[in-house]
C-alpha cells in the first residue's frame, strides 16, 4: 500500500504571510571575500532523501532526520511531505533535545521497501556584529544551560578535557576572550584527516590523551564544544547537511545536487554579550586541507578570511537538523548514536552503516527553489 503523510511546522505557516522570504538580497552592497551576512537575504531550499533499506528477514526500520532547529534569524523549517509503502510512518523525537526525526517500519517479507522525504526549509547568512553587543547580559534558562554545560559520555569535561580547557584559558576573564583563545587553540593544533569515515565520532578525551588531534567536523568542532563545557562555557554541536555551493568560491565549503556524503556539524557557544554565537573551527582546517591547490599555510589569505569569520559567522548554504549528542534511537534497542546526522536504519541483524550510502541504500538530494 502507497500512502503519503504531512507534517508541517509552525514556521510553514507564518512563512506564507513573508513575501520577501524568497530572496530579500541587499543589492546596495556586494559581500566581502567569505563574509556571511543576513543582508544577503533569505533562501529556500528542498532537501529529497530517498530511502531504500536492503532486503533482510524482519522486521526493517528506518529514521530519517528532520529540521528541529527553528531560529527565526538565519533557519527556518517549512515543513516535510513524505510517501513510502512503509507499514508505520510518524514523526518521533528524541527526549533530551528534542532532535526529530521520520520514523518508519516495514512489514516482515516487504519485497523492495521504499521510503521518500521532501523537507522545505529557509535559511540566511548568519553572523554576529561584535561591535554591537546587547544592552544587558543574556542568560540561558536554568534547564538550558544545564544541558549545554553538562558532560556526556563522548563529551567529558574532568581529567585531560578540563586540564586543557584550564591550560587554554589560563589568565582569561570574559567569555568571549576564553570562546576565542579555544577557537584559535583549536585551528592552530587539529588537523582534518581526509581517512576519518563520515564526519567522525567526537571521541574527544581519546584525541587529547593519545595527542591525535586529527579527524573531521564532528572530531574537531565536538573538541570545541567539550573543551568550551570544560571551561564553564555553554557550547553545543549543530548537526546538519550542505545543500549549495558555497557563494564565496570555496570549493572545500558547499556542496549541491547529491548531498548523501555531505553532512557537517558546527558548533555554537553562548556569550553573555551576544547569545549563541556561531563558529566552525573544523571548517578553517577543511579550507586547509581542500581548498585547491590543497595542503594551504595557515597564513594563506584563503585560510585567514576563513579563520577570521568562522568564529561569529556561517554561510547557511546548510541544513540544521538538531543540536542532540549521545542519543538513543526512538523504537530501538540498538547501540547509541553519537549524534544524528546520517539516515539510521536497522533489521533483526542489526544496524545498518550509515556511512555507506550505497550499501544501506539512500540518496539525498538538494536544490535550491523560489
Amino acid at each position: 500500500m502507497n500512502r503519503r503523510n504531512f507534517f508541517k511546522t509552525s514556521a510553514l505557516a507564518a512563512s506564507l504571510a513573508m513575501p520577501a522570504l524568497a530572496r530579500a538580497a541587499d543589492a546596495t552592497s556586494a559581500p566581502a571575500p567569505f563574509a556571511p551576512s543576513p543582508a544577503a537575504g533569505w533562501r529556500q531550499f528542498e532537501v529529497t532523501s530517498r530511502i531504500e533499506p536492503v532486503q533482510a528477514d524482519g522486521v526493517v526500520r528506518a529514521w530519517v532526520p528532520l529540521p528541529s532547529v527553528d531560529e527565526a534569524a538565519w533557519f527556518r523549517p517549512l515543513g516535510n511531505v513524505w510517501q513510502g509503502n512503509a507499514e508505520v510512518m510518524r514523526v518521533v523525537q528524541e527526549p533530551t533535545y528534542g532532535a526529530a526525526m521520520l520514523y518508519a517500519e516495514w512489514a516482515p517479507g516487504t519485497a523492495v521497501a521504499e521510503l521518500e522525504v521532501l523537507t522545505r526549509f529557509a535559511t540566511r547568512d548568519r553572523a554576529i556584529d561584535f561591535s554591537r553587543p546587547a544592552a544587558q547580559p543574556l542568560a540561558l534558562s536554568v534547564a538550558d544551560h544545564r544541558l549545554y554545560t553538562m558532560a556526556t559520555e563522548l563529551l567529558p569535561t574532568d581529567g585531560i578535557v578540563l586540564a586543557t580547557a584550564q591550560e587554554i584559558t589560563a589568565g582569561l576573564k570574559g567569555d568571549e576572550d576564553k570562546a576565542r583563545a579555544i577557537y584559535e587553540w583549536i585551528v592552530d593544533n587539529t588537523f582534518r584527516n581526509p581517512k576519518t569515515r563520515g564526519c567522525g565520532v567526537g571521541d574527544i578525551e581519546t584525541m587529547l590523551e593519545t595527542r591525535d588531534l586529527s579527524g573531521k567536523c564532528a572530531d574537531l568542532n565536538a573538541l570545541y564544544v567539550g573543551l568550551a563545557r570544560a571551561a564553564g562555557l555553554p557550547a553545543r554541536d549543530v548537526y546538519g547537511v550542505r545543500v549549495a555551493d558555497s557563494r564565496f568560491g570555496y570549493k572545500s565549503l558547499g556542496k549541491s545536487g547529491n548531498i548523501s556524503k555531505a553532512q557537517h556539524c558546527r558548533a555554537e557557544v553562548f556569550l553573555a554579550r551576544f547569545g549563541w554565537v556561531p563558529v566552525d573551527p573544523a571548517d578553517v582546517r577543511k579550507v586547509v586541507l581542500e581548498e585547491p591547490p590543497g595542503q594551504l599555510a595557515l597564513d594563506d589569505p584563503k585560510v585567514l578570511a576563513a579563520r577570521k569569520q568562522l568564529f561569529g559567522a556561517w554561510e547557511m548554504n546548510w541544513l540544521a537538523y538538531n543540536v542532540a549528542h549521545d542519543l538513543r534511537l526512538p523504537g530501538s534497542d540498538g547501540p547509541q548514536l553519537p549524534f544524528l546526522m546520517y539516515p539510521q536504519g536497522e533489521s533483526a541483524k542489526g544496524r545498518f552503516d550509515s556511512l555507506d550510502p550505497d550499501a544501506f541504500r539512500y540518496t539525498l538530494n538538494a536544490r535550491e527553489v523560489g
